[in-house]
């Protein structure tokens, strides 16, 4: 969906909106979780099976995320170092797949005549910065910089519709509450 397209200036925002204040009213974290729900939806109407791998990587990076805090509280300098390389590879494999699969095996197979073939890999909208914005907020958690935060307020952090597809890469500090 894009942004100045009638279902989204006509459809979503007008309602995404309207339900949010209205559950702002009763409850900030209703609001947040409807915001992210939208959010969802919003990635979803571009290719509904990418957003199971968004919900995935979410998770992993809360996960890790929560285990870097954990760690910081602790004093583990050692074992901070080898969760944070452990998320932030883990991230940037999944993106190498999906930004250069076909590229290296088009090229193996060029190179050495093997005869490989890979079915065309779809690049995942925003794959870039939802990862980039997730591999912030592990270093700013391995820093210490990040205080224990809940999942709405991630999932809604990275998923955020206004920012999910364009960017910019943001830093928790300037989302999360």
């Amino acid at each position: 969906m894009l942004f100045n397209s009638y279902p989204f200036l006509f459809l979503f925002l007008p309602v995404t909106l309207l339900i949010f204040f209205r559950l702002g009213h009763y409850s900030r974290s209703l609001a947040g979780l409807w915001l992210f729900a939208a959010s969802l939806f919003f990635y979803a109407w571009w290719n509904p099976a990418f957003v199971g791998l968004l919900l995935g990587s979410v998770m992993f990076n809360y996960a890790v995320g929560r285990a870097l805090v954990r760690e910081h509280a602790r004093g583990h300098a050692v074992s901070k170092r080898a969760i944070l390389t452990f998320g932030v590879v883990a991230d940037l494999g999944l993106l190498a797949y999906f930004k250069y699969a076909n590229f290296f095996v088009t090229n193996t197979s060029a190179l050495f005549n093997t005869g490989w073939h890979i079915d065309p890999i779809i690049l995942p909208l925003g794959i870039s910065f939802f990862t980039f914005t997730q591999i912030a907020f592990l270093v700013d958690a391995y820093r210490g910089e990040v205080k224990e935060a809940n999942f709405i307020h991630y999932g809604l952090f990275v998923t955020y519709f206004p920012h999910l597809i364009a960017g910019p890469v943001l830093h928790h500090r300037e989302m999360m509450p």
